[in-house]
């Protein structure tokens, strides 16, 4: 079972990829701190499935001219648009997910991305969340 998981985690998972518009996806990892650590996260994320894929969902907030932009170069590592609540302010909420394994190093990375995207793009990225399909009681 070891090697199994192993070959899963190195080589995709299953064959069949999680889709991002499942109805029966939960949230099972958040973060919206900038100061927390993606592993502290992660390590209390007691309903998140390590050998699972998962959608990575990055909630920022644009400017409304500056969206497509932001959209079209985070669509070069495979995210796509979500539906995101209406902004607050004069910034636009934009949530931009894609489906990948979790672990420590990759959020990070993916944090750091996002934040840096953000900013080129004259906004701020919240923060992010992960969901899986909701687990079912044995």
């Amino acid at each position: 079972m070891v090697v199994v998981r192993m070959w899963r985690r190195l080589f995709g998972g299953s064959a069949e990829a999680l889709d991002p518009a499942r109805a029966d996806l939960v949230v099972v990892a958040s973060s919206f701190d900038d100061a927390e650590a993606s592993s502290a996260v992660l390590d209390r994320a007691s309903e998140l499935d390590r050998d699972a894929d998962a959608v990575l969902r990055h909630h920022l907030r644009l400017p409304a001219e500056q969206i497509e932009a932001a959209c079209e170069i985070a669509g070069y590592d495979g995210y796509e648009r979500a539906q995101a609540p209406a902004g607050s302010d004069d910034l636009v909420a934009v949530i931009l997910q894609r489906v990948q394994r979790l672990d420590p190093l990759t959020c990070s990375q993916e944090r750091s991305r996002m934040a840096g995207l953000a900013q080129r793009h004259d906004g701020v990225a919240d923060g992010w969340d992960a969901l899986q399909p909701a687990r079912t009681a044995p």
